[in-house]
């Protein structure tokens, strides 16, 4: 956690963003407070946004952890340096020089610290009044100011600029001597902040030439990296850098077994794909043992487990990648991940219905995690097994007769809600058996709950289109819906499966009874009124009437009996035109 954390602040400094990298290193240091190099790093970022008392008190802090490490007197100079404590600057690189003498960058700060500490006593000691602009020429800021300036960056390549810059900082009133010198008159706009006019009369229109390069100067192409500019110019304080995280043998061993583990990973994966188990088992827990901070490797070996069937094995190591998971913070995505391949396991193991139970629970913990659309089927397809294998455990045709016998017995008792209970119960032990359908729709249309009947009763036919119970059980309750069209043809259609049952012939009779009342016109405004009002809210008398040919075709009844003639030799338009007239739409005179 402490290396990505230290990563962002390496890549937001190297982007420029101090502020951002100050408060990744902070991060860094909060999980990791003993690690020197952090300290560094953060003292760092605050000299770049100028804070060098913060910087001192890191690089203070970084000397105090590690003693022997040259680099945080470099960090420990630069921030007296910024504070402009000449004298501590200097003791701070030469205690960093006692330890790695030969260390570069300790040598340019100790001269850097060194210019300024004798500029400033000239400053305070010099004989006669001080110059006007002295302090332009001082310190290390004269360096900086500079190289950040793309008119004078150049010229800190160039040996004699750079002689006559280190001759002007040691006593600034040099300057008239080289006021000839059109880069040193550049280089002291750039100091005083002020743009001069360096180009002779005749050159008042001509572009600025290039600086010329010295004999030694490399090509553009062969230049070295500004780093390495910055540090040719003597007396010139390069911009803080973080450090690379100072890595201990211990650290090494660990990125070492972390890549060998990722390459056991893959060679697993490369065995699961080929089928070859034994060998993926063999590399995963090889991973498992070089590193114990990714959790793949125990959910991949987990996978390999439920293909080879061994369930108890693969939820071990589900239950331990999400314990594991859990304690390092893992993506949730990968707990998650666990949690569905244990329940796959569960499942794969169920035998009855309440060994589903654990598996659902899985599943619902996983979507918790994560809403994944493989795991939220996975649930519903076990929700639906346990519900198939419930009835499958409590189906017994034996008791499901003795609960239809309580029925019917509660129902000649005029008990009908008993008799629905008993007959539901029978219906529970045996969901295939038409007979209790048939008995409960009876119950329902004595109780007047027509609607749960009439699903009754289309379920008795479902089950057995044979069985004329249920053809009666549906027409009556049709009929008593006062749908005498639909109740007529569920009659028929019994009596195509038994031509001779009475109740079937009864209920024909009955309906066309009806249904010639209505074409007579000898219902009463009342009943003609309510049948209408029930005929609007069928659908298909609603597509009737909305359909362009049959609104024709009444028109036509209406005001054209040529063309009415014509309509009544089809036999679907008489059809519907007699659905209209049975529901009290149209009245035949």
């Amino acid at each position: 956690m402490a290396d990505e954390a230290k990563a962002k602040g390496n890549s937001a400094f190297a982007a420029g963003n101090f502020t951002d990298a100050v408060r990744h290193f902070t991060e860094a240091i909060n999980l990791s407070p003993t690690n020197h190099v952090l300290y560094s790093n953060r003292s760092a970022a605050y000299a770049s946004l100028n804070k060098f008392s913060e910087a001192l008190a890191d690089a203070e802090k970084t000397v105090e952890l590690k003693p022997d490490w040259s680099k945080g007197y470099s960090r420990l100079g630069a921030a007296q340096l910024g504070l402009k404590n000449y004298n501590d600057a200097v003791l701070a690189y030469k205690k960093g020089l006692e330890i790695d003498p030969n260390n570069e960058v300790l040598k340019s700060g100790l001269a850097d610290a060194q210019s300024a500490q004798a500029q400033a006593r000239f400053r305070g000691s010099g004989p006669g009044p001080a110059s006007p602009f002295g302090n332009a020429f001082s310190g290390p800021e004269m360096w900086a100011k500079l190289t950040s300036d793309p008119r004078t960056r150049a010229y800190l390549q160039q040996p004699d600029f750079v002689r006559m810059m280190q001759d002007i900082q040691k006593s600034p009133n040099n300057l008239n001597l080289y006021l000839n010198d059109k880069r040193v008159m550049q280089a002291f706009g750039v100091l005083l902040g002020v743009k001069l006019d360096t180009r002779a009369p005749e050159e008042e229109d001509a572009e600025m030439p290039e600086a010329k390069a010295s004999p030694e100067r490399k090509r553009p192409a062969e230049s070295e990296p500004v780093k390495e500019e910055k540090r040719a110019a003597p007396g010139f304080r390069p911009e803080p850098q973080p450090e690379p995280m100072e890595v201990s043998e211990e650290e090494k061993q660990t990125k070492e077994r972390k890549g060998l583990a990722q390459k056991e990973k893959e060679a697993g994966n490369a065995a699961y794909k080929k089928k070859d188990f034994e060998t993926a088992i063999q590399h995963y827990s090889k991973a498992i043992e070089l590193d114990d901070e990714d959790i793949s490797f125990i959910t991949n070996r987990a996978a390999v487990y439920l293909e080879m069937g061994k369930y108890e094995d693969c939820m071990k190591d589900c239950d331990k990648a999400v314990e594991r998971g859990r304690e390092l913070r893992s993506d949730y995505k990968m707990i998650a991940r666990a949690l569905t391949r244990k329940g796959t396991a569960l499942v794969k193991m169920a035998k009855t219905s309440k060994d589903y139970e654990p598996a659902i629970e899985t599943f619902q913990k996983a979507l918790t995690e994560h809403r994944n659309p493989d795991t939220l089927k996975k649930l519903n397809d076990a929700e639906k097994a346990k519900k198939e294998l419930e009835q499958q455990e409590y189906y017994n045709p034996q008791i499901a007769d003795e609960e239809r016998e309580k029925g019917n017995q509660f129902f000649k008792e005029q008990k009908y809600p008993d008799a629905v209970k008993h007959y539901t119960e029978s219906l529970r032990r045996n969901p295939k058996d038409p007979r209790a359908y048939s008995n409960r729709a009876a119950c329902y249309t004595k109780l007047g709950a027509l609607p749960e009947g009439l699903k009754d009763a289309e379920k008795c036919i479902e089950l057995d289109p044979t069985f004329a119970k249920g053809y009666t059980r549906k027409g009556a309750i049709q009929f008593f819906m006062k749908e005498y069209e639909k109740a007529l043809e569920t009659y028929q259609e019994g009596l195509k499966h038994d031509a001779q049952n009475q109740e079937l012939l009864d209920g024909v009779r009955r309906c066309v009874e009806q249904i010639n009342k209505a074409s007579r016109g000898d219902l009463t405004p009342e009943e003609l009124k309510e049948r209408q009002a029930k005929a609007m809210q069928d659908p298909e008398i609603q597509n009737i009437l909305t359909d362009p040919v049959m609104r024709q075709v009444l028109v036509d009844f209406q005001e054209n009996p040529k063309a009415a003639q014509e309509h009544m030799k089809n036999p679907l338009v008489m059809n519907k035109i007699q659905k209209l007239v049975s529901a009290g739409i149209i009245q035949v005179k």
